[in-house]
């Protein structure tokens, strides 16, 4: 699920870069919220779910950090290199390793695998290698702007597992993110440039962008849910080798050998993670003193 949210991600990823030669990202970010808050009310009466939540704040959390990660990136994109703006993001899953390990330190409770924070580490090692990133004095800013989009995204990602532990189903999950970044969408497009005219071709782009968004986000919150938050880290990097191959084979991006390597490393720190995932789980079924939801 997480490999395919990751292609999901990294197929609106080009129709977001496509859309925002004619929309803003306010208007980019409203549209995205808009096409889920319309899908997902249908995708819930047809699974017979409801979109009723008995944990409000919990959903209010998960919309204002997601949100926010996500509009602060964008903010960081249109001030710094677009590598490094998406290196400094994909350090969600970086921060979402060093969150659970403190959390493990100060609980006592349950220990976090040292493989599979290796497979974190290696994975972005290799999204550096892909994306090169650079930065300079007069965009700190920006920078530090960018670094506080992962380190929301992490939280976001964290509670989003924590919905997952509750009951809530993705559904429900994904409907209020959308609706949170409907309503924080069209109040940044007012602050920059307001809206723009429709084209067919931009409204095919805009409907793609919340489309893919909205089955990835729902992809993405099943695999935290059920899955272990550092795996799910790890497989997560796949969407930069996805986004690497499209922007060769649609952009005409150069082929550079530091690119290959990181993509390969990329893939091969994803296989790792899911490997030590199969073995945590054997391990945990033949030991049944272990809760199922505890890192083994």
């Amino acid at each position: 699920m997480m490999v395919a949210a990751a292609f999901l991600f990294a197929t609106m990823g080009v129709c977001v870069k496509l859309a925002s030669e004619q929309y803003g990202s306010g208007e980019v970010v409203m549209y995205r919220g808009l096409v889920g808050v319309l899908l997902l009310p249908l995708l819930a009466r047809a699974r017979g779910e409801s979109l009723r939540t008995t944990v409000p704040g919990m959903h209010l959390w998960r919309a204002v950090v997601g949100v926010s990660a996500l509009s602060l990136w964008f903010y960081a994109i249109a001030g710094l290199p677009l590598p490094t703006a998406m290196t400094l993001n994909y350090m969600s899953s970086v921060w979402m390793a060093l969150f659970l390990i403190g959390g493990a330190i100060l609980s006592g409770g349950s220990r976090i695998d040292a493989r599979l924070f290796a497979t974190v580490l290696a994975g972005f090692a290799g999204v550096a290698m892909v994306l090169r990133p650079s930065i300079d004095s007069q965009q700190l800013w920006y920078g530090l702007l960018g670094l506080l989009s992962g380190v929301l995204s992490a939280l976001a990602y964290l509670q989003v597992t924590a919905l997952g532990r509750v009951g809530e189903p993705e559904s429900r999950v994904v409907f209020y993110f959308s609706l949170g970044g409907l309503l924080a969408g069209s109040v940044i497009a007012q602050f920059t440039g307001g809206f723009h005219a429709h084209t067919p071709r931009g409204a095919l782009l805009l409907f793609a962008v919340g489309a893919l968004a909205t089955a990835a986000q729902l992809l993405m919150t099943r695999a935290y849910a059920k899955g272990r938050p550092l795996v799910n880290a790890s497989l997560q990097y796949l969407g930069i080798a996805f986004a690497f191959v499209y922007g060769v084979l649609l952009f005409g991006e150069p082929v550079q050998l530091i690119a290959v390597a990181g993509t390969l490393l990329i893939v091969a720190a994803g296989i790792a993670a899911a490997s030590l995932r199969q073995r945590g789980q054997v391990r945990v079924r033949r030991d049944e003193t272990l809760p199922p939801d505890i890192e083994p």
